[in-house]
């Protein structure tokens, strides 16, 4: 039996709730990991929010909550390959299992070791925001020099784009409220706060005749107002609405197998994709963790140390 924090059905924070659970069996393409440290991410709380089709396994209630941890496999389902008992891993629970338990089953093809010289910590931020990160940036293509702007800079992927774009040579503009302003501007981001200032005209100051690409995580109307900013509709990608299509731009292209996995704990272990890492939480307090991330206020990436 192990602990784990779920929720019981579909709603708000108070659906939350911790209960012991066996430890899961791995299926097939899937491997049973002892969890030392869950990523904590915006979709937590979507997926707890309700229904999301393909990423709640079909498991029955109470569900675990997280998509990505690292820790240490302790069983493999059939079908698996290149990953064997015993070995540091980082990865996604696809199938419904959860991550913010002290064990859990990912899936095997989205699971990668973690190399010599990377902490659990970090390698748990990966699979999310990292890979996040480098597809964005991939899909833009943009050379160095080239100026993108990153829509809602503060959070775990916005400065995981901002170090990568950074390490790429490209000169970054980014967009947050003020509490988001000194992480980012510690990376070399020309910061806007969009609370004090028109983020738009302030853009248009920086680069008159346009940024050569955008790199959206808030969407919405906020979206609408800075996909002009770029020269080239179709350098705008946005992570999170998918109406950004509707502006001529394009929704980011995720690659989450475990080639992808690796080429980012690669660019984590060369320190030119290290996430900016705020906040580490205990197990006992995962409410407190995704509190933070939920109310879009927290800078960086949050974690729950579990192991």
């Amino acid at each position: 039996m192990g602990q784990a924090w779920g929720f019981g059905g579909y709603g708000g924070p108070e659906v939350q709730e911790v209960f012991d659970r066996p430890d899961p069996a791995p299926g097939r393409g899937e491997v049973l990991v002892r969890v030392l440290v869950a990523g904590v991410n915006p979709l937590d709380h979507v997926l707890r929010s309700g229904p999301v089709p393909g990423l709640d396994g079909g498991r029955p209630f109470p569900r675990v909550l997280g998509m990505e941890a690292a820790g240490v496999v302790l069983a493999l389902g059939e079908g698996v390959d290149g990953i064997e008992v015993g070995d540091a891993v980082f990865g996604f629970a696809l199938t419904g299992g959860g991550t913010y338990a002290e064990t859990t089953v990912l899936s095997a093809a989205h699971t990668a070791r973690i190399p010599e010289g990377l902490s659990a910590v970090v390698a748990a931020t990966l699979p999310v925001a990292g890979t996040t990160a480098v597809d964005a940036l991939d899909q833009l293509d943009l050379p160095a020099g080239a100026a993108v702007l990153v829509n809602g800079v503060g959070g775990g992927v916005g400065l995981s784009v901002a170090r990568l774009a950074a390490g790429r040579g490209l000169r970054v503009i980014g967009t947050g409220s003020a509490a988001k302003r000194e992480q980012a501007e510690a990376l070399g981001v020309r910061f806007l706060d969009y609370t004090a200032e028109d983020v738009v005209a302030a853009t248009r100051a920086l680069v008159p005749d346009g940024v050569d690409g955008v790199v959206d995580l808030v969407g919405g109307s906020s979206l609408r107002a800075v996909a002009p900013l770029a020269r080239d509709p179709r350098t705008v990608i946005s992570v999170g609405d998918a109406s950004v299509s509707d502006l001529g731009g394009r929704f980011v292209e995720r690659r989450i197998d475990r080639a992808n996995l690796e080429r980012s704990a690669q660019l984590a272990l060369d320190g030119v994709l290290e996430p900016v890492i705020t906040a580490v939480h205990p197990l006992a307090d995962a409410p407190i963790a995704l509190a933070a991330v939920e109310s879009g206020h927290a800078s960086g990436k949050v974690v729950i140390e579990v192991g």
